[in-house]
């Protein structure tokens, strides 16, 4: 096998910026009926659900709001998704440096994991107040109701409302999400990176439809294990105040009782329809932008 290029979180940093703007816009109309779909009220008795399922949601969409509703409050995870992505790369790289011995070591599959679920630790000081306000103003448009005129309105509002606590909302649980599913994220990419690599060759030189099904199935996996907390993350972030006065074991119980265990895998058909090609467009843009700062500035 040919040479590992040495690990730098400082060109990780830039790449993984890169590869969250991919990501955005091949996942954001999907992520907006996720959303939709999570937080719909329940239909009374005899009433019928305001959408049937994804596709019905994606087509009430498309014929209320035209192709500009599919990409509502997108400016909100562009502004908090590039350095998002921008740390959690980050992250990954200085856990991945902080395991090895000498540049040359390559990690084994548990030490990735470790090093994923640093990223996820690192990601949600920015990641919890970007949810909360991509949440609310995803489900204020499909009440029909305008309270936010913006992603900064919703942040001068809440913070005005309940402080900087109100702002962020729901960390205890998009911690719970994102470091777990970081670490599954992460080892599952590297490890079909390995696996699709040819005999004598270098996981970094990749082709692009391998690269492509590596970063898309490593979006499925994080998924399969973010679903459940992000359920409850989406219905505790744009509950009223007050509502679950004991956070996210109140969400759980009322989920439990009023929908039973499907309930928190609500949204599963559109975060998987989306997590396969945003996840891809994320490490194709990463691995693109690495190949370009490795030839730009090798020695950093």
């Amino acid at each position: 096998m040919s040479k590992q290029q040495a690990i730098s979180p400082g060109k990780n940093f830039f790449a993984g910026g890169f590869g969250g703007v991919c990501l955005v816009f091949a996942g954001h109309p999907l992520d907006t009926i996720k959303v939709r779909i999570q937080t719909m009220p329940v239909p009374g008795p005899g009433e019928s659900p305001l959408y049937r399922g994804t596709f019905d949601c994606f087509k009430q969409t498309l014929a209320k709001e035209g192709f500009k509703g599919l990409y509502k409050g997108m400016a909100a995870p562009i502004i908090g998704v590039t350095p998002m992505f921008a740390v959690c790369f980050f992250g990954f790289g200085l856990g991945k440096k902080l395991q090895q011995k000498t540049p040359d070591d390559v990690l084994t599959y548990p030490q990735l994991f470790a090093a994923g679920m640093l990223s996820g630790v690192f990601t949600t000081a920015i990641m919890a107040p970007g949810e909360r306000i991509k949440c609310l103003l995803q489900i204020q448009a499909a009440k029909g109701e305008v309270k936010y005129a913006g992603p900064m309105d919703c942040v001068k509002q809440l913070y005005k409302e309940s402080g900087i606590r109100g702002i962020y909302r729901g960390t205890a649980l998009t911690l719970m999400r994102d470091v777990p599913a970081s670490g599954m994220y992460f080892m599952t990419y590297e490890w079909l990176k390995r696996l699709l690599t040819p005999e004598g060759k270098s996981p970094n030189e990749l082709s692009v439809p391998s690269v492509l099904f590596a970063g898309g199935m490593a979006g499925i996996f994080n998924w399969a294990v973010a679903i459940p907390p992000d359920v409850l993350k989406s219905r505790f972030q744009t509950a009223p105040e007050g509502k679950y006065p004991n956070g996210f074991r109140d969400v759980l119980r009322e989920l439990l009782r009023e929908e039973g265990v499907a309930s928190l895998y609500k949204g599963f058909t559109a975060v998987m329809l989306r997590a396969f090609p945003a996840n891809a467009a994320c490490f194709l843009g990463f691995e693109m932008a690495m190949k370009f700062l490795n030839w730009a500035a090798p020695g950093l």
